[in-house]
């Protein structure tokens, strides 16, 4: 009986120290996942870690929707801005001058802006301005004028046209 008892002892002990190889095991995983912050078991860890993924979205969409509202107003002032341009020289007065007047449309991507007629002649120099809205001058345009808007919208088309091949 006593040789029973010893064996059986001896199978415990020996199940024993396979118990303890695989636990020791265990926690050096646990370690290399966890860390060496302390004695926090896997299913606190995977809770902290959906915390701080939740905090972590919320702080993205946060950021998401002022980077939204900060493009908004960049697009906002970049319509804003000149878009498009057509420029014309011309001889006003046919005087053989050189083609010294200038007419030039300032647009906007809205096509609302002016155009600049700059008219040239021996003793005197005039600057007309005119206001376009919607490719469109607010008054009669003169022919070079009308020719600076259509310039002016004709690079927009030419600009989203696809490449010649």
């Amino acid at each position: 009986m006593a040789l029973a008892a010893s064996g059986v002892g001896l199978t415990a002990l020996l199940l024993g120290a396979l118990l303890w190889v695989r636990v020791r095991r265990l926690r050096a995983g646990q370690t290399a996942v966890l860390g060496d912050g302390g004695a926090q078991d896997l299913v606190a860890h995977a809770a902290a870690l959906q915390d701080d993924f939740r905090a972590l979205r919320d702080w993205m969409e946060d950021m998401a929707a002022s980077l939204e509202r900060r493009m908004g107003t960049a697009e906002d002032r970049l319509d804003g801005a000149i878009a498009f341009r057509g420029l014309v020289r011309y001889d006003a007065y046919n005087e053989m001058s050189g083609r010294q007047s200038t007419s030039i449309a300032l647009l906007d991507a809205r096509r609302n802006g002016i155009v600049l007629s700059s008219i040239h002649h021996r003793e005197q120099a005039r600057l007309y301005a005119k206001q376009v809205r919607d490719g469109r001058g607010e008054l009669e345009l003169s022919p070079e004028e009308a020719e600076a808007v259509r310039l002016a919208l004709e690079g927009d088309r030419a600009a989203s046209a696809p490449p010649a091949a």
